[in-house]
């Protein structure tokens, strides 16, 4: 077990185990036990939130064993052929379970084709044989699938979620984090448990200690400093261009993702604005950032001459939209700088 990497090494393995995706895992689990099984379940959401997971829990839920359990990958297997194959299997009965469980991954990249001859096993499948599809882009899958399947949309796991898990595995890990680091990796992670969690590996292969620093973090993921998302901060906040500028270029020279430099911008500004107005999300702030991040937080919240307001939180949005489209990735993030300080349109 020591030897697997931590997102197969704590997969939940019953549904009580999963997080954040209550709305689904508890509604299967009562028609389940009210022995209403769907012959074709859709799964959709982004990567990383637990589908094939949930998947492989559904079929232990309903007696499946691992010979009668088949996965398919169909951005490998995506021909008609390869659903004429999965047809004729279908229809031998179980090894040794109640059902036989085909997953397919992926599967709104099959071929026109192959979801027609797809289609008439879903119309007509046999009692013994559950489906079920998995994709991360389901407006690719046409309307007669859809109508057929019992559909569940996964949500991507909110910050606090990531961090807790985290802060868990870390703990089971026998791991000390230094206060502000799980923030930094759950936020790295952009809503996947699975990226979240291979970001948490990469710093524990690469750490020389059980103790990670936030600076370890930053070094071994190539996070943005969190000095120079201070500095760019402050530097709105005091009309302070030069400073803006050579924030940027620090980034830049540090190899940073710009996108990334600007995602943790707005995180520290939203906090900025929760705790200039919202006095009763303080402690849960607080939580979220190193006791240094926290004081230079409290601070612009304070300050009643900062020049950081909602605007800027929309105008830090808009440029994030901007950068994947320009030729020159800083360059949104510099003309925003230049409006907010100089006031220019």
């Amino acid at each position: 077990m020591n030897n697997l990497v931590l997102y197969r090494k704590y997969r939940p393995q019953k549904f009580s185990e999963v997080v954040g995706q209550e709305h689904i895992t508890d509604t299967i689990q009562k028609a389940i036990s009210l022995e209403n099984i769907a012959h074709a379940y859709l799964f959709s959401g982004t990567r990383g939130t637990g589908k094939t997971t949930v998947a492989r829990l559904l079929a232990q839920e309903i007696k499946c064993s691992v010979n009668d359990l088949n996965e398919i990958d169909a951005a490998s297997n995506r021909g008609i052929d390869d659903i004429r194959e999965l047809r004729e299997a279908v229809t031998v009965l179980p090894f040794e379970s109640p059902y036989k469980v085909y997953i397919i991954d992926e599967v709104h990249m099959l071929t026109k084709e192959a979801f027609n001859a797809l289609l008439k096993t879903l119309e007509e499948p046999p009692k013994h044989v559950v489906f079920v599809l998995a994709t991360t882009e389901i407006e690719k899958i046409p309307d007669t699938i859809l109508s057929r399947c019992q559909t569940f949309t996964f949500k991507k796991p909110p910050l606090e979620i990531l961090k807790k898990t985290v802060l868990d595995i870390c703990k089971k890990e026998k791991l000390k984090l230094e206060d502000g680091a799980e923030d930094l990796i759950a936020l790295l992670g952009e809503g996947s448990f699975r990226d979240t969690l291979g970001i948490l590996q990469k710093v524990i292969s690469t750490s020389g200690d059980s103790k990670i620093s936030i600076q370890e973090v930053e070094k071994i993921t190539g996070a943005p400093q969190g000095s120079l998302v201070n500095d760019f901060i402050s530097a709105i906040s005091e009309k302070n261009l030069d400073k803006g500028l050579r924030a940027i270029q620090k980034a830049l020279e540090n190899s940073t993702d710009i996108q990334m430099f600007v995602k943790l911008i707005m995180h520290k500004i939203r906090a900025i604005l929760l705790t200039r107005f919202a006095k009763d999300m303080l402690k849960t702030i607080q939580d979220d950032f190193s006791e240094k991040d926290f004081e230079f937080i409290k601070k612009l919240a304070e300050d009643k001459n900062s020049n950081l307001n909602s605007q800027t939180l929309i105008d830090l949005i808009e440029s994030s939209s901007q950068i994947k489209l320009s030729y020159i990735s800083q360059l949104p993030l510099e003309l925003l700088l230049i409006k907010l300080i100089k006031d220019v349109k």
